[in-house]
C-alpha cells in the first residue's frame, strides 16, 4: 500500500476531526475542519483510502503545508 500525506492548506487551529483512524474514505471526503480567521476550512481526502494516522489533534495549531493526515491507498 502507498501512503498519501495530506497537508493543511492554511495556518489555523484544528476545529473538528470528522473521521477516525481505520475509516475508509473516498476522494473528496471531509477528514477534518481547520478554523482560520473565523472561517471553517475543510481538509479533504485527495484519493480513496484508509486513514492510517492523524499527526495533530483537535484544538492544536497547524501551519500551512503541515501534514495533518496520512492515508493508506
Amino acid at each position: 500500500m502507498a501512503r498519501e500525506e495530506i497537508e493543511s492548506e492554511v495556518t489555523g487551529t484544528v476545529w473538528k476531526i470528522e473521521t477516525k483512524v481505520g475509516d475508509k474514505v473516498m476522494e473528496g471526503d471531509v477528514l477534518m475542519i481547520i478554523e482560520s480567521m473565523k472561517m471553517e476550512i475543510p481538509v479533504l481526502a485527495t484519493e480513496a483510502g484508509t486513514i492510517a494516522e492523524f499527526t495533530t489533534e483537535e484544538t492544536e495549531p497547524v501551519s500551512e503545508g503541515q501534514v495533518v493526515v496520512i492515508l493508506e491507498t
